[in-house]
């Protein structure tokens, strides 16, 4: 399944994207919870401004995994912005797969940071040591 959202995120096209969505989808972005929807109609509309937004997107599947019904995808999205600027996101998606649909989505992709801090900075940052 996983190659097949490749080839429609590739040809930039978001019916043939959400036709490979059960109806009643059920879609998770547990790192940003205000994100869930349900719906293929939402798999739709959600893509068609994907596209507008960014008009020359592209993925790479980096590597996938299938375990009976779930299927992992980790992603490399790219492109530019219909402004010019670049476009980046990284990350993982873990789909179930019922009736050769997809019927449930956990993403964990996010946008790539180049000029982000470097790893020490992170630590302090998100874990917050005692100084010494």
């Amino acid at each position: 399944m996983v190659e097949r959202l490749r080839e429609a995120m590739n040809a930039r096209d978001a019916g043939r994207m959400a036709s490979l969505f059960a109806q009643d989808y059920r879609s998770d972005q547990p790192l940003h919870p205000g994100r869930r929807f349900t719906g293929s109609a939402q798999v739709l509309e959600n893509w068609s401004s994907v596209f507008a937004g960014v008009p020359d997107f592209s993925c790479e599947l980096i590597a996938s995994c299938v375990d009976e019904g779930t299927e992992w995808g980790e992603w490399s999205w790219e492109g530019h912005h219909a402004d010019g600027s670049s476009f980046a996101m990284r990350g993982v998606t873990v789909f179930v797969v019922r009736d050769d649909l997809i019927a449930e989505g956990r993403l964990y992709m996010e946008p790539v940071q180049p000029d982000a801090e470097d790893i020490a900075e992170a630590v302090r940052e998100l874990y917050r040591p005692p100084e010494e």
